[in-house]
């Protein structure tokens, strides 16, 4: 990998990480002051914390962005410790639909929610609008750093010698059992 691709990866990890941000910081806007009560609500009993977990994660496709994203709210007072452990058991089981949904290739339509986002934030009057456009655009950021980091490392994955000592792993373990 020379330093091209290592500036690819880190500029996609720094776009997955503000788009991370900037969907978490969109919800809060748009919620207002109602998003610790919608929080409350949803994660007042432990199923609908887990169902709670696993959409957010089905959706932004990362439980560690849910995970990220339920440490700050913990930290910033939104939801209890109790409240957050049902959250992350959910994104757990959510990684498993975002397999699903990897397999649907979104990131190549995040052009789509790129723009979509740009125009509700910059075009729009309508201030609720603006809000849903940060968290589009934060969406669509997040997947543009995905697909970056994916490209990038692609050279890695199609290297010889990533496969012969994958090769060996898989013998070895395969020895152990």
């Amino acid at each position: 990998m020379d330093i091209f691709g290592v500036l690819s990866f880190v500029g996609g990890l720094a776009m997955f990480l503000y788009g991370m941000s900037a969907m978490g910081d969109g919800l809060t806007k748009l919620s207002g002051g109602k998003l610790e009560y919608l929080l409350e609500k949803l994660t007042s009993k432990r199923i609908m914390a887990v169902l709670l977990g696993a959409g957010v994660t089905a959706v932004i496709q990362s439980s560690s962005a849910t995970t990220v994203m339920v440490v700050s709210f913990v930290n910033a007072g939104l939801l209890t410790l109790s409240q957050s452990i049902g959250v992350i058991m959910g994104a757990n089981i959510g990684t498993t639909v975002t397999s699903q949904l990897v397999s649907f290739n979104l990131s190549e339509i995040a052009p789509v929610f790129l723009m979509a986002g740009v125009i509700m934030v910059l075009f729009m009057n309508n201030p609720t609008v603006q809000k849903i456009g940060e968290v589009v655009l934060g969406f669509g950021v997040l997947f543009m750093g995905l697909t970056s980091m994916s490209s990038a490392m692609s050279v890695l994955r199609d290297s010889p010698l990533i496969t012969s000592y994958l090769q060996t792993l898989d013998n070895h373990f395969l020895g152990v059992l």
